[in-house]
C-alpha cells in the first residue's frame, strides 16, 4: 500500500461528475478519481474550512462514529474493476477492535479528511491508473 494525499479538488459545477486527485505522499504519481458532485463538496467544504449552519452526511457519520467511541485508522483504495474503484474503511471501536466497512472511495476520502486519517492506495491499482505531472 501507498500512502497517499489529496492533491486536487475540481469541481465543475455544469456537470455531475468531478475529479478529485491524489498524490503518492512520498513521490510524483497521480490518481485521478471521477466521484460525484456532492461527495467533491463535502470535501471540499471540509477541506477549506467552510463552516455550514448543520451538518452535513458525512459531518453526522463522524458524529456517529465518535459518539460511540469509535475512530477512522485509515482508508484503503485496494480495487479497480471496470474502471471503478473500491475502497474500505478500517476503523477501531470503543474496546479497540478493528472493524473494515467496504465504501465508495470519494466517501471513504470524505471521512478521512474528518477524522485526519491516512489514505493508502494498493500498488496494483497505482501500475494501472497512476499518471505522471509534466
Amino acid at each position: 500500500m501507498i500512502q497517499v494525499e489529496l492533491s486536487r479538488i475540481i469541481i465543475d459545477e455544469k456537470r455531475q461528475d468531478q475529479v478529485i486527485v491524489l498524490k503518492e505522499k512520498d513521490g510524483e504519481r497521480q490518481i485521478p478519481i471521477v466521484i460525484g458532485f456532492m461527495e467533491a463538496s463535502s470535501i471540499k467544504i471540509k477541506v477549506t474550512g467552510m463552516d455550514v449552519p448543520r451538518p452535513m452526511t458525512h459531518d453526522l457519520l463522524v458524529n456517529i462514529i465518535e459518539t460511540l467511541g469509535g475512530r477512522i485508522e485509515r482508508v484503503l483504495i485496494d480495487k479497480l474493476v471496470h474502471n471503478t474503484y473500491f475502497a474500505k474503511i478500517e476503523m477501531k471501536t470503543k474496546e479497540g477492535e478493528l472493524k473494515i466497512v467496504d465504501a465508495r472511495p470519494s466517501d471513504s476520502i470524505a471521512m478521512a479528511v474528518r477524522f485526519k486519517a491516512p489514505i493508502f492506495v494498493a500498488e496494483e491499482v497505482f501500475d494501472k491508473t497512476a499518471m505522471n505531472p509534466q
